[in-house]
């Protein structure tokens, strides 16, 4: 690695002028340097730099604070710094990611894109976090589905060096019954995977051990709290999360840089790792010098290193929901949630089945009247259309952004007809309440008309044999699930209904002569039952009409059969007189 000069940082094994000057090292050569919220991510506004953020938020982390790597990115970077990340397999295995792990990191980055876009998570922030935490999945050794070849387990959390953390999986994760171990690609601990795990490879099954499952996973766990990833402090308090170590958050910081400024994909299992364990020591505030180094037991064989630094896990925890502090000051008018508004949300309409094209926004002000961002607005849907928000929820919640707007996702329109309501709450307090009327119109067709142009006649008193089918049509498209009310007329105009002639039967048998609630297929066909006709001969109209004004008037005739004249069968008269014969 002639070209790529790798230095090492390790809690109680370096003093603070050695990190220092690795850092110095990392900025001279252009390398991402590991800042700790001194400026904004990804555009977001900076928080308070300085503040202790190795506190955090709970006691608890993903891996249980197990150890982790914490060798540093290359000192030349794989391209400058604003281009591609999707750039041509070439270049070192150090700075490629292997193709199925990247796939996975992407995928994540999109799901929780559609789910969460308020937290907005970048891939390259699992990639940081997946290198620091198992190599990338040990350099992509993974098989066709993304499964890990060979379990990926850290040491047993005995209290040894490590937090205490007795078993909560029956071993079912880990192969530990006594103590939970930090198992996958991703290092949870089970009592974490309990209540984060994802499935998102689709095989039903919610696997650490899959670089799709467990990505998805820890981009859900990173966004808890309403945390904005793009703003640097929440970014920094979600690092810290899933491993509370100011040297982890100082590692997967540099590798988040550094896969910003690009990367490239690599064949699975062409990976490589890193060497550089973490060593255990008290968990310190950013800026506090590291105590001395302490004893370390051996390493565990499947994840290399030694003891993480013990955060204050509580013993046999298992929690993974970060708990917020109470505020400890008053907030300011800037910071106070004052007004909800409209911001701009146009007619809501839209054909039964259809999704509207407009979504509901809101704008969120402060005391003083500015935008607000980061307030919760809850987004409830009211009626029975059958409409819901897409991915089929009646209740969302979604933030502001830094404009101070939320927009609630898709409404997809039910099959009722009618008018429904889209609630929109936020503040706790006082709350704010915003209501917009929406409405679902049926389904619609403007043309329909007889697949086929046979005669329909019946005897007196009997069924009509041939049965009647139409297609409704929209556009010159089948329209499916259309309604269509089939009435016997005595005009083609459908003014006077017909009390005599054809009928239908209705699920008694007793005769009907207008028949409601039929739709068309699929295709937009419809088949209408059996028609009969009763003891009055002549000639009869039925009309059929959709939803949207189409009609189609069908005539239906009703006359006994045609006696034959005598003779016309061929048969003899047995009247007549055989002529003579001659001989």
């Amino acid at each position: 690695m002639a070209a790529h000069i790798r230095r090492r940082l390790r809690k109680g094994a370096t003093t603070t002028a050695v990190a220092a000057a690795a850092v110095a090292a990392l900025a001279a050569s252009q390398a991402p340097a590991a800042t700790l919220a001194e400026g904004p991510v990804g555009g977001g506004d900076p928080k308070a730099a300085g503040k202790d953020t190795a506190s955090g938020e709970d006691d608890g982390a993903a891996t249980g604070n197990s150890p982790y790597y914490t060798d540093l990115p290359p000192l030349v970077t794989p391209d400058k710094p604003g281009s591609s990340s999707n750039l041509p397999v070439t270049g070192s295995a150090e700075a490629g990611i292997p193709a199925s792990i990247l796939a996975a990191y992407k995928q994540a980055e999109q799901t929780v894109a559609t789910t969460d876009p308020t937290c907005r998570l970048p891939w390259q922030l699992l990639a940081a976090i997946g290198k620091v935490e198992s190599g990338q999945a040990r350099g992509g050794r993974v098989d066709a589905n993304g499964t890990t070849i060979s379990p990926i387990l850290g040491p047993a959390l005995n209290g040894q060096g490590f937090a205490l953390i007795k078993d909560t999986d029956g071993g079912a994760y880990d192969s530990d019954a006594v103590h939970d171990r930090a198992v996958g690609p991703m290092q949870f601990i089970p009592s974490t995977w309990a209540s984060w795990g994802q499935d998102a490879n689709g095989d039903g099954r919610k696997d650490p051990n899959n670089i799709y499952d467990a990505a998805l996973a820890a981009g859900r766990y990173l966004c808890a709290n309403d945390r904005d990833l793009a703003i640097a402090a929440d970014l920094d308090k979600a690092v810290l999360s899933y491993n509370r170590s100011t040297e982890y958050l100082r590692t997967v910081r540099s590798w988040f840089s550094y896969y910003q400024r690009g990367t490239h994909e690599i064949p699975d299992g062409t990976g490589r790792l890193p060497t550089a364990p973490s060593t255990p020591t008290p968990s310190p505030s950013p800026g506090t010098p590291s105590p001395g180094p302490t004893p370390s037991p051996k390493p565990s064989p499947d994840k290399p290193g030694g003891k993480p630094s013990p955060g204050p896990s509580k013993p046999g925890d298992g929690s993974t929901s970060p708990t917020p502090k109470p505020p400890t000051s008053k907030p300011t008018p800037a910071e106070t949630f004052g007004s909800l508004e409209n911001a701009g949300t146009g007619p809501l309409r839209a054909t039964a089945g259809q999704t509207f094209d407009e979504r509901v926004t809101v704008l969120a002000r402060n005391a003083l009247g500015a935008p607000l961002g980061k307030v919760s607005v809850t987004f409830t849907v009211t009626g029975n259309t059958g409409t819901l928000f897409a991915g089929g929820k009646k209740t969302v919640t979604v933030r502001t952004g830094a404009d101070g707007t939320a927009t609630a996702p898709e409404l997809k329109a039910g099959e009722k007809a009618g008018e429904f309501t889209v609630t929109a709450v936020a503040g706790t307090g006082r709350p704010r309440t915003l209501t917009y009327a929406a409405t679902v119109t049926a389904r619609q067709a403007d043309t329909i008309a007889r697949t086929d142009e046979k005669a329909l006649v019946a005897a007196p008193g009997q069924k009509f044999a041939d049965a009647v089918t139409v297609k409704a049509t929209y556009k010159d498209a089948a329209a499916a699930g259309v309604a269509v009310t089939a009435t016997m007329v005595k005009d083609r105009l459908g003014v006077i209904d017909n009390d005599k002639g054809p009928y239908f039967k209705d699920a008694d048998g007793k005769p009907v002569r207008t028949l409601t609630g039929l739709t068309t297929d699929d295709e937009g066909q419809l088949r209408l039952p059996e028609i009969f006709a009763d003891d009055n001969e002549g000639t009869y109209l039925l009309r059929l009409t959709t939803e949207g004004g189409a009609s189609v008037v069908i005539e239906l005739t009703v006359k006994a059969p045609e006696e034959p004249a005598p003779g016309e069968t061929g048969s003899p008269d047995p009247t007549e007189t055989p002529a003579a014969t001659k001989p």
